[in-house]
């Protein structure tokens, strides 16, 4: 008897990701509401019903829900977005001190 391994896919129906939209960083579906947001406000202690009223354009608690599910399987690539960020703000910072002392 054979047996066949398949491999599964797991598919966020809330979540997106377009080179398009937010450099490629995962989103809400059908928003520029990045994960990376959602998580940074509810690691702040700020509860899904508030996020949903500081990003209008979310349309319930459940995409709130989605985006912390996605990040609980994606914490690398989030992890990786907060760092690239960092670097990006450090980078900015340091030509505008290096153009104001010019």
């Amino acid at each position: 008897m054979s047996v066949m391994a398949t491999a599964l896919e797991t598919v966020y129906p809330h979540i997106s990701k377009n080179t398009s939209i937010c450099s490629g960083r995962a989103c809400v579906a059908g928003t520029r509401v990045r994960v990376m947001d959602i998580v940074t406000l509810h690691n702040a202690g700020i509860g899904p019903e508030k996020i949903v009223r500081e990003f209008p354009s979310l349309d319930s608690t459940v995409d709130v829900y989605a985006a912390l599910v996605y990040y609980a399987d994606h914490k690398d690539e989030i992890a990786a977005d907060f760092a690239e960020d960092q670097r990006l703000a450090a980078d900015a910072e340091r030509e505008r001190l290096e153009q104001s002392s010019r």
